[in-house]
């Protein structure tokens, strides 16, 4: 069985690699808004297998196949056997024959690892537990569109530990930026992606100190898919954390502001924030498009490779 290049994490591409990638999406962008017809996935086919609802990795991987000429297979938690009667393994066994590459969003981390070690086809993590390598892809490449590297950067996480925080850490390594993390106690980013960035990610329980000189603020939802009998609790929790624009005035002049979104105005963000000039939130979402057209280039069509 060939073995296939995946995309479950950061860590599994080197630096070059997804610098590489991200401006490859810029590339691709750049022919989508000109207009220009480019279809090298013509007659390829992605499975994306959802356990979790979704919105925009739904419609960023569909339309990306649609436009690179191939096409997509949408699988609802109704529409297939994964982790129920049928094993994983098999199921990877199975659709691998059939398609050009899988992507797939889920709860447990394992499902991934181990639909991947069974498929003869890429596997890309459309979100796991803990991590959400294809949000970060697009992170970055608004980072560059707006600022240029962010190489020795200076990056702010504001509130939960989650996947996407966990996300963060591996591009601090990949990218070489610093990560300040402001989280309240019990809920703080998997330890081990924290040992493995050693001290290139501080912890600390303000928002203030964490936002001090940030070149990037980024934050998400307070509560996650799954958690939602833990909402009341985390709301007082959470209540420091809020990220406002008085927050974005104590970071670096040029800050940005992220979110992945869905975002819930009046929880983990001010109900203004998301129109403020400083946020790129809607050019984030849009390059989940982008950078998601480049990596599926990059693995189901050797030929057409980022230099």
């Amino acid at each position: 069985m060939m073995s296939a290049r995946h995309f479950l994490s950061m860590m599994d591409y080197t630096p070059d690699e997804l610098v590489g990638l991200i401006r490859r999406g810029i590339e691709l962008k750049d022919l989508r808004n000109r207009g220009v017809l480019f279809e090298p996935l013509r007659g390829r086919v992605l499975a994306m297998i959802f356990e979790k609802s979704s919105t925009r990795t739904r419609v960023s991987f569909e339309a990306g196949m649609i436009q690179l000429g191939g096409q997509a297979i949408f699988l609802s938690p109704r529409d297939t056997q994964l982790g129920r009667g049928e094993p994983i393994a098999d199921g990877a066994r199975v659709m691998s024959r059939m398609v050009d590459a899988v992507m797939i969003r889920t709860f447990a981390h394992s499902n991934l690892t181990e639909f991947a070690a069974n498929s003869r086809v890429p596997v890309i993590n459309g979100l796991s537990d803990d991590l959400h390598p294809c949000q970060l892809l697009a992170d970055m490449q608004t980072f560059l569109e707006h600022r240029g590297s962010i190489k020795g950067k200076t990056v702010a996480w504001i509130g939960d530990g989650n996947n996407m925080c966990n996300s963060y850490i591996e591009a601090a390594i990949q990218f070489d930026f610093k990560l300040r993390v402001a989280c309240p106690e019990g809920y703080e980013p998997n330890a081990q992606f924290m040992a493995l960035a050693g001290d290139r990610v501080t912890l600390t329980r303000d928002p203030r100190e964490a936002v001090k000189g940030a070149h990037l603020i980024s934050t998400d939802v307070w509560t996650s898919m799954g958690q939602e009998e833990e909402t009341a609790k985390r709301i007082a929790l959470f209540k420091p954390f809020q990220v406002t624009r008085a927050l974005l005035d104590m970071a670096a002049e040029d800050v940005l502001f992220m979110h992945c979104l869905p975002a819930h105005r009046g929880e983990e963000i001010s109900e203004d924030l998301l129109d403020d000039v400083r946020s790129v939130a809607w050019d984030q979402a849009e390059n989940r498009l982008h950078a998601q057209k480049a990596l599926l280039e990059f693995l189901v069509a050797p030929a057409y490779q980022p230099a």
